[in-house]
């Protein structure tokens, strides 16, 4: 018997070698079951034919093989090897990681068989007065007399499945399993729908990327908002599909782009999957097929849609490749941006990374000639660039954080039948609750953080954490029950509104408004039907969305992000900024923007109206290379949680002790901390951190793969939960 290699999703820096039984036959990159403590587990062959170091009598064996062949296209599997590599995480859960749940599980990689009712010969030769008594049955036999009838299509017919069911009792008709036919998009495949003419710099940035379509280039496509990126992208994919390949369509958040993903199906006819959390289980598996078949000509989706198997890749795009949502944050904390970029030089395909506020990463990596830039400098069409002002909120009488010189200019935009949008990045009601008596605060005990109100549904939440309590009647501590809210959210602001703005619509866009299934659609289906409106929202309102109608934009309360202790602040506050600045005037109507602040005098406030983004992000760089900081380093944090507030301070203390003493640690090596994390306890669970910095990347994975196994044997290693986060952007 050979010995297969095999990788399972387990927390361990390890494989497991087990015996392969004749006459089974395993494939590296399939899946096969195993016997692994007490369970059966399904596991991921990684290598066959190994020389185990273990006695081969006490291996187990492989108890059964799923696949004939590799779920992974060779690229893909070197990318996921490599990617486990460089961030330092169980190879097993980096293999799951990029498979769809139902594979997971072990389930076949094949789609369900679709099910067709079909009439029996006793059907088809039955008179149309057979079943007189029951008018369903007979109308659904009459059907099925014509035509076979698939199973998933019951529902739009006036008879349901219980009358085919009697059907079947009587013998007259049958259930049968079809076979799914392959489908070839590239036959029928035609340019539809409104093209807009291209300008000067729309047509220079395509005519650069089809020139080079055929071999790696990251491209970073530089447009100001409103500056038509995915009309470039939509040219650009032209030439792709025509030639039979397929491409791949990273947005950061589904939800957020509903008229991106309709302008792509306008454009073409050719199929177009969008992977996103609304699909169940099955429907992610058949998007996750037919890509790999070749029969889905794009696929859109999130992070996680980078590890979709293609049959003939021909292009990556990475829409607003600055958002953090790209960088994963929980376990396998990956960037999908960076791995999308090796993905596309390992498919020796082009990759087009679009936005208007580039990260400074990127923009870094332009200046060092790793990437290449096409600028596009002037909005689409005649939309004009929006006037840009401050408010100073100093000794302003506030009516729900909103200044009088921001309602005055709302009821003149709202009179020329015009749109309002108004950005608050806080929902709820209101951001604490307070007693008026004796000063008590709602705090989760579990975070120590401030309660947020929520007065719709009458609780209290923990943003953090997602705990929840019902509103209090009276104060805890003294019993008054004076309790006052403090503090303005969007739920409290859409009342507000109401009361200063009578008979003007509202829409209020958050994750409170539109969490239900096409919640989101209908409010921006009512959006976009025109006329005076006031739109009122958090980050879901600042990417990707075309509002025609909106004229003046305003942020409300944007003080907090000007003093945080976190160095990415400036950068995530520029960024949100110009995103939320270019959703007016979009569509040749002057747009106004009003910025509220206690800080006029802000320097980077200053710089982001008088200059734009780009002097920030150029100013940004050149400090960050001055204090040594990213992208000039590089980065790795761990972080540790305890019960205790003790047991992790006290790992990371030995962890710092055991790099320090490492050959490879040298005087460029810089370790921060222990100290405790921006956010000190979350869930119950006190927080620590340890920072490591060395201008080598190299340099400091070499240190990290050569400490890696000696960590778990620090005493406190299995005291505590650690993590491990390479190149963090999250403190």
């Amino acid at each position: 018997m050979t010995v297969v290699r095999i990788a399972l999703a387990v927390p361990l820096m390890r494989c497991f070698d087990y015996l392969l039984p004749a006459p089974l036959r395993a494939v590296v990159g399939g899946r096969v079951t195993v016997p692994f403590g007490k369970r059966q587990a399904t596991g991921i062959v990684v290598a066959d034919n190994v020389t185990s170091e273990v006695d081969p009598a006490q291996l187990k064996a492989v108890s059964a093989v799923i696949d004939s062949d590799s779920l992974y296209p060779p690229s893909l599997w070197r990318i996921l090897l490599w990617a486990a590599d460089y961030y330092h995480h169980p190879l097993g859960e980096v293999l799951f990681h990029a498979l769809p749940v139902l594979l997971r599980q072990g389930k076949p990689a094949e789609e369900a068989p679709l099910w067709q009712w079909v009439a029996s010969e006793t059907g088809l030769a039955a008179p149309p007065d057979t079943l007189k008594r029951a008018p369903k049955q007979q109308q659904a036999l009459a059907m099925l007399q014509q035509q076979p009838l698939y199973r998933h299509q019951i529902g739009g017919e006036s008879f349901t499945e219980a009358a085919l069911q009697a059907l079947r009792a009587k013998g007259l008709c049958d259930l049968q399993a079809r076979p799914r036919a392959p489908v070839d998009w590239r036959t029928g495949f035609a340019i539809q729908g409104e093209r807009l003419r291209l300008n000067t710099e729309q047509a220079t940035a395509v005519g650069a990327i089809r020139s080079e379509d055929d071999r790696f280039a990251a491209w970073l496509l530089a447009g100001i908002t409103g500056s038509g990126k995915t009309e470039v992208y939509l040219s650009v994919l032209e030439n792709v599909l025509a030639a039979g390949r397929q491409a791949l369509v990273m947005v950061p958040e589904i939800g957020l782009t509903p008229q991106t993903i309709a302008r792509f199906r306008e454009r073409f006819a050719a199929p177009v999957d969008v992977l996103h959390s609304a699909l169940n289980d099955s429907e992610r598996l058949a998007v996750w097929l037919r890509a790999r078949r070749g029969e889905t000509a794009i696929v859109i989706g999130t992070r996680s849609a980078l590890f979709t198997p293609f049959a003939r890749l021909g292009v990556v795009i990475i829409d607003e490749e600055h958002d953090s949502s790209y960088k994963q944050q929980e376990g396998w904390r990956y960037h999908a941006r960076d791995l999308a970029i090796f993905r596309a030089r390992e498919e020796a395909i082009p990759i087009v990374m679009g936005s208007a506020t580039p990260a400074l990463e990127t923009l870094h990596n332009v200046q060092s000639g790793k990437y290449r830039q096409l600028i596009l400098s002037k909005r689409a069409g005649n939309a004009r660039q929006a006037t840009q002002r401050l408010i100073d909120l100093k000794g302003a009488v506030l009516q729900g954080g909103l200044s009088p010189a921001l309602v005055a200019a709302m009821r003149q935009h709202l009179a020329a039948d015009n749109q309002v949008l108004l950005f608050l990045n806080r929902r709820g009601y209101s951001p604490t609750l307070l007693c008026h008596e004796c000063g008590w605060i709602a705090e989760c005990q579990r975070c120590d953080r401030y309660y947020t109100l929520h007065q719709q549904s009458r609780q209290l939440r923990c943003h953090h954490c997602d705990s929840q309590r019902p509103i209090p009647h009276q104060c805890p501590q003294c019993g008054s029950t004076h309790l006052v809210p403090v503090g303005v959210g969007t739920e409290q602001l859409e009342e507000r509104l109401g009361e200063l703005f009578p008979g003007v619509p509202l829409s209020r866009i958050d994750r409170d408004t539109t969490s239900r299934k096409g919640a989101l659609e209908a409010q921006l289906a009512e959006v976009h039907r025109g006329g005076a409106r006031i739109l009122v929202g958090t980050q879901m309102l600042a990417k990707g969305h075309h509002f025609p109608d909106v004229t003046l934009v305003s942020l409300l309360d944007v003080d907090g992000a000007l003093f945080s202790a976190d160095f990415r602040s400036a950068e995530r506050f520029a960024q949100l900024y110009t995103q939320v600045a270019g959703r007016a005037g979009r569509a040749g109507k002057q747009g106004e923007v009003l910025l509220q602040t206690h800080h006029p005098e802000h320097p980077l406030l200053l710089t982001l109206l008088q200059k734009g983004y780009n002097a920030f992000a150029a100013d940004a760089l050149n400090e960050r290379r001055q204090v040594l900081l990213p992208p000039f380093t590089s980065h790795i944090l761990f972080r540790a949680e305890d019960h205790d507030n003790q047991q992790a301070a006290q790992f990371l203390h030995q962890l710092r002790t055991l790099l320090s003493a490492s050959p490879l640690a040298d005087e460029q090596l810089w370790l921060m901390g222990p100290v405790p994390a921006l956010q000190a306890k979350r869930s119950g669970r006190f927080r620590w951190q340890l920072l490591l910095q060395h201008p080598s990347r190299a340099r400091l994975q070499r240190l990290m793969k050569a400490s890696y196994p000696l960590i778990q044997t620090l005493p406190q290693a299995r005291k505590v939960k650690w993590t491990l986060d390479v190149d963090p952007t999250e403190n």
